[in-house]
This record gives C-alpha cells, structure tokens and sequence, in this order.
C-alpha cells in the first residue's frame, strides 16, 4: 500500500475522564443533540469501533487524534485559521487543510461512510 497523507481528526469534546462520562451520557440520552458526530461516528457507548480500530490500524500513513481543547492548545499558536468542529484535517507541506468538515460529518449516516470517504478521497483500496 502507498503512503498516505497525515490527517488530523479533532472531536468537538474535551479531554478528560469526567469529560468523557459526560459525553457517553449525552449521546445516550439525546443522541439528536449531541454535537461531536465524529465521537459518534467512531465511538459507542464502551470505547472506540472495532471497525475505526481496523481501519487506524490499516491506515497507510500517520494520524493524529485531539479533543478540541489540546488542538486549540497545540496549534493556536502555529494555525490562525479557525475550524468547526468535529474536523478532520489534512496536512500539505507545512499546513492543514480541512478535509472533511463538520457539515459533512453530520451528513455521514455512521462509520463504514466515514471510512469508505477517506479511502476515496486518497484514492485508497478498501
């Protein structure tokens, strides 16, 4: 398999376990409401897919995941752009692009779709 670009998934939720309990309850109880469809795309209810664990695993290239408080720690001072999040990112010579942003995550009806947009956006075998 070829090498494939960096990307830089960052879920519209915070670091943290208490973060993280909190984000679990709210997808369960208002799913309609909840506002990272990255973290529901890639995570149920006990952790991250099986599928996204393939998938990260067979990816052919570097990537890298943040909460949104450590993306706004780490890149503030390097990135001026402001994104929606969730974003996925993609890295070009010495910046980031958005590669998929939120709309479209919201627009993804679960994570086989997320997946399969990835492959063909880099012209990847899935």
């Amino acid at each position: 398999m070829s090498s494939a670009p960096e990307l830089i998934f960052v879920y519209n939720a915070d670091l943290g376990a208490f973060n993280a309990i909190k984000d679990s309850l709210h997808k369960w109880l208002k799913p309609e409401s909840y506002s990272c469809t990255l973290c529901s795309l890639t995570h149920n209810f006990i952790g991250e897919a099986k599928d996204w664990k393939r998938f990260k695993s067979a990816y052919p290239g570097e990537l890298s995941f943040y909460h949104k408080d450590e993306f706004l720690k780490v890149f503030a001072s390097k990135w001026l752009a402001k994104y929606e999040f969730p974003v996925v990112l993609i890295k070009e010579n010495e910046g980031l692009e958005v590669f998929i942003g939120a709309k479209e995550l919201a627009s993804l009806h679960d994570l086989n779709a997320l997946i399969l947009r990835i492959q063909y956006r880099l012209n990847l075998s899935p």
